[in-house]
């Protein structure tokens, strides 16, 4: 028989803390048995969301009496809360406690916390932020999408070729194809990072498609991971987060327009379902933080129930993929060689 898969959760971190993350896990740990969820956090808080009587089989607790604010420095949250649910969680993948830390807290210090006390994997300089995004055929991996504002030719390589490691790991895809994100599709386009990092992903021995534009990211077949900055990777999550939005309220407002339109959205009412569903970022909540000593999931801070149960969901796969260890091999394999040519 297996063991057990533990996961630790920052039960205290987000916008709305113990009331999202623990009925979040008392419905994973339900569905995935296998699973062990230990809640890190004031256990006062934490046990006025799980009720009378002792937590449900599979969830254990963790008492952490500090929180990380929403808004609060890195550097304070780093050096001031070593008893933070945050600190603690990601501890516990440190010292081999728990497989995965996932938190919906403050991104800057998640980040910061995660990279000093679990540190970077030999041949990474920065940690990159990964998710997937719908698309026309399925969805598309991005990355980064906020942990590095401004990255380097070779910053942009190790997010492709990590990014490409995880895709291969969790989608089954051999060869995973990447685009590098640009104003243009043409050679003579683009900043001067994203030129040379064109030319170094030529030679990288991905499957390398070129530079691509911003609707390819929802549009282009067969594009299965996009690199760039952190600064635009976050802008265009923050804008397909919005348009999704956008789109159900105006679906929604031209439906209730008068008797007719009412009407039509009865007939409608089964392909609407599909596609609120089809674009509901609750179902792509969960980024990974790449380059780690182990596996981070940040969820959107204002995850709801759902939201926050699939990012869990995320972790349990990437433990199961051993995806850190993989990275580790890939990392050495093709940016080494690549150092010694």
């Amino acid at each position: 028989m297996a063991s057990p898969i533990t996961l630790a959760l920052d039960a205290m971190g987000g916008d709305h803390g113990p009331s999202v993350v623990v009925p979040a896990a008392v419905r994973f740990a339900k569905a995935n048995p296998e699973c062990r969820l230990v809640l890190v956090g004031r256990e006062e808080d934490i046990r006025a969301q799980l009720g009378e009587g002792e937590a449900p089989k599979g969830v254990s607790l963790r008492h952490a009496n500090e929180v990380v604010g929403m808004d609060e420095s890195p550097a304070a949250a780093l050096r001031g809360k070593k008893n933070s649910s945050m600190r603690v969680a990601i501890d516990m993948v440190k010292s081999g406690e728990a497989a995965a830390c996932v938190s919906a807290g403050n991104t800057g210090a998640l980040m910061a916390t995660a990279r000093f006390v679990l540190k970077t994997i030999p041949g990474v300089d920065r940690p990159a932020i990964i998710t997937a995004l719908p698309a026309v055929d399925g969805r598309t991996w991005v990355l980064d999408l906020g942990a590095n504002i401004d990255s380097s030719a070779e910053h942009l390589l190790q997010f492709a070729v990590m990014g490409a490691e995880l895709v291969n790991a969790v989608e089954g895809v051999a060869a995973p194809s990447v685009g590098l994100l640009n104003i243009g599709a043409e050679e003579i386009k683009g900043i001067e990072s994203v030129k040379k990092a064109h030319v170094l992903l030529q030679s990288s021995g991905l499957n390398y498609r070129g530079y691509v534009e911003g609707d390819d990211i929802y549009l282009k077949d067969g594009l299965d991971i996009v690199v760039t900055d952190g600064f635009i990777g976050n802008v265009a999550l923050k804008s397909s987060e919005g348009v999704a939005k956008m789109i159900r309220h105006f679906l929604s407002v031209e439906f209730k327009r008068n008797p007719l339109t009412r009407l039509a959205a009865l007939f409608a009412l089964p392909v609407l379902r599909a596609l609120k569903k089809r674009i509901d970022p609750r179902r792509y909540n969960g980024a990974s933080l790449l380059g780690l000593r182990g596996i981070v999931v940040k969820s959107h801070g204002g995850a709801d129930t759902l939201a926050f149960e699939h990012a869990i969901g995320i972790a349990r796969k990437e433990v199961v993929a051993d995806i850190a260890s993989r990275i580790t091999e890939s990392v050495a394999d093709q940016l080494g060689q690549k150092a010694s040519a």
